[in-house]
């Protein structure tokens, strides 16, 4: 198919390409958008076909399940049994956000957008293109990160253009995404609350509106349950350079990278990810990414997806990463880069 590719103003987009995207919905298409915090590849969520076709589009595993983005609160009722009291005090908090709550479904939600699970995960964004197109398509968007399943996920519209070009209707490009990692994930279906998933709403801001928040061991683990929530069983955000994540010391991962840079085979490409007070101290890699500090952490989200994406462009046989232990987001940061590597990591 010849994918439609529109560009608006984040802000302002045009109305009148939101009514095409939300007729393409409407009609059982396929429209990635973009979010806070990565681009969304969407369809009806109350139709079972249109999420057969996400699946398809991304070469995803049909029992790895489907957010549902709202773009009103009250709209969550119409696709849940029931809506507990703590919830409610997150979605006051937290909500239009970068959080995902899980519940019990309703009737009204076909297995297919939740893997065949009887629960179902809801956000509501807060980009406005998510917001008005989610309006304009009927209120209820089923939407992985519009990606190939496994590759790094698309935090801006050529990112989505790389990958989902004559495989879907259309792509909405509003540029770069402000956060560039997906939504925290947790689960209040039954029991204590769970996180799943880390995000930028970590923890620490959990724990401060409903007290203490548990962290599944999917959360760096891998889980040979069925996943409850995507990015819990499979390996996610890779390159197809082979990754390693070396953690330890500043200067004995510095070491042990220059090492691994010097005996490397002849014709073998490396990339070293690192930290800015280490940058230039990798002599003799093909590539080495600058992407930030603890200072600034917020910067090494919003550059990692693009950074791995940059790997796969240079042709980079091997990659290795330090490790980023930031106080509010390296928790998500690592959860990417562990799930990126395969679980691949050295400690020295």
């Amino acid at each position: 198919m010849n994918t439609i590719y529109e560009k608006v103003d984040p802000l302002d987009p045009d109305e009148a390409v939101m009514k095409k995207a939300g007729d393409i919905i409407r009609s059982g298409g396929l429209v990635a958008f973009p979010t806070e915090t990565v681009y969304g590849l969407g369809g009806d969520a109350l139709d079972a076909d249109a999420s057969a076709k996400i699946y398809e589009a991304k070469g995803r595993p049909s029992d790895n399940p489907l957010i549902v983005h709202i773009a009103k609160f009250e709209d969550i009722y119409r696709i849940t049994q029931s809506v507990p009291e703590e919830a409610r005090i997150l979605a006051e908090r937290f909500w239009p956000g970068p959080l995902t709550m899980i519940f019990k479904k309703s009737a009204i939600v076909p297995d297919k957008t939740t893997g065949g699970l009887d629960t179902v995960a809801v956000r509501f964004p807060s980009h406005p293109v998510a917001q008005k197109f989610i309006e304009a398509a009927g209120g209820y968007i089923a939407a992985p990160s519009a990606n190939i399943s496994g590759r790094p996920s698309p935090t801006n519209g050529e990112h989505v253009l790389a990958d989902m070009d004559t495989r879907i209707d259309m792509i909405i490009d509003a540029g770069p995404c402000d956060i560039g990692l997906e939504s925290t994930i947790i689960d209040l279906s039954s029991g204590p609350c769970m996180m799943l998933r880390p995000g930028y709403v970590n923890d620490r801001m959990l724990s401060e509106v409903i007290g203490e928040v548990k962290k599944d061991e999917a959360v760096f683990g891998n889980s040979s349950a069925a996943p409850k929530a995507p990015g819990m069983k499979y390996r996610h955000y890779a390159p197809r350079g082979e990754m390693t994540i070396v953690a330890g010391s500043g200067d004995r991962v510095v070491s042990f990278i220059t090492d691994k840079i010097n005996q490397r085979s002849e014709g073998t490409k490396i990339a070293v990810l690192s930290c800015t007070k280490n940058a230039d101290r990798y002599k003799g890699a093909d590539l080495v990414f600058d992407v930030g500090d603890a200072a600034n952490e917020k910067l090494i989200a919003q550059r990692l997806y693009d950074t791995l994406r940059r790997c796969d462009e240079e042709s980079i046989d091997i990659i290795y990463s330090e490790e980023f232990d930031t106080p509010s987001l390296g928790l998500a940061i690592m959860n990417r880069l562990i799930k990126a590597a395969g679980h691949n990591i050295i400690r020295v």
